[in-house]
């Protein structure tokens, strides 16, 4: 019942829903960098929000959502896509003493921003920016969506070391729903603490807030994460940077090693493979541009 998200439906009102909950695959994630613990929750978070968002891509390609700040916590950045992949990774001054209990405004200082970024494999990227506005992630979300899409939206998010969990409901956009009908569904969604949401699976959790009036739950979609960095796009970044600045590095390191922030996979290009990336003495090449007009 690990690395699923779950649709479901109330078929007397038009509520829809999403449950999701991984383990292996957050586990992957924090395993490759070491987090502290305030930060870990925060990506952690921000990691169920995106499977729960991403479930509604209309478009072949990625979400990316993304948090900003000035403070300690530099960067939160999720990585969702429609083939039901997940990455994530935070940069933060890894010099600064952490606490456990840190909250998020606290970390992230002044002047943050939240970002919704839609990249389709074909065609123009879309971006919407807020600023921050709310104590969580969770928070932070549902400020956004009622700011940027007017839809009525409730999230629930929980993360420890082991799991990711989330719980999203909405009301169904151009549909008719009684008030007292959304609140009361909304009521019983915030009685869920973090510990339920981290341990029941999607039909348990369901079942104990709305045994009354219990929604259709549909086929699980399983989760994994995956990276795309890869050897031929790093080639293609170090040929924008160019020969000379590449050539420097070689100059001074022998090598140029890139490492992948999500995935902390390291690509190593020698001598040999930068001359045969460019076409040239790279070295060579190096020390003529360095030689001063006379």
């Amino acid at each position: 019942m690990n690395n699923q998200r779950i649709r479901f439906l109330f078929d007397d009102m038009p509520v829809r829903g999403l449950h999701m909950r991984v383990q292996e695959v957050w586990q992957h994630i924090v395993s490759r960098k070491h987090y502290p613990l305030a930060i870990r929750r925060a990506l952690g978070e921000l990691l169920a929000a995106g499977a729960l968002l991403s479930s509604n891509l209309k478009i072949d390609g990625t979400l990316i959502l993304q948090v900003q700040g000035q403070g300690i916590l530099k960067m939160l950045v999720v990585e969702a896509t429609s083939d039901n992949t997940l990455r994530a990774v935070a940069r933060w001054d890894e010099n600064a003493n952490v606490a456990d209990d840190a909250d998020l405004v606290h970390l992230l200082g002044e002047n943050g921003i939240f970002a919704i970024t839609l990249q389709p494999k074909e065609g123009e990227q879309w971006q919407g920016i807020v600023p921050l506005e709310g104590k969580n992630i969770a928070q932070m979300l549902m400020n956004y969506m009622e700011r940027s899409e007017q839809l009525q939206t409730h999230i629930a998010l929980a993360a420890n070391d082991e799991t990711v969990s989330g719980l999203l409901l909405q009301k169904l956009p151009e549909k008719e729903l009684d008030e007292n009908a959304w609140q009361h569904v909304k009521t019983l969604a915030q009685t869920i603490d973090s510990s339920e949401l981290l341990q029941l699976d999607a039909e348990h959790l369901l079942y104990r807030l709305y045994h009354e009036t219990p929604p259709r739950i549909f086929p699980a979609e399983h989760l994994e994460f995956a990276c795309t960095c890869s050897r031929g796009k790093v080639s293609d970044m170090l040929l924008m940077l160019g020969a000379e600045e590449v050539g420097k590095v070689i100059a001074e390191e022998g090598s140029v090693t890139i490492n992948c922030d999500f995935c902390n996979e390291r690509y190593t290009f020698d001598e040999t493979d930068i001359n045969t990336l460019f076409g040239v003495d790279i070295l060579a090449l190096s020390k003529q541009q360095s030689v001063p007009l006379q």
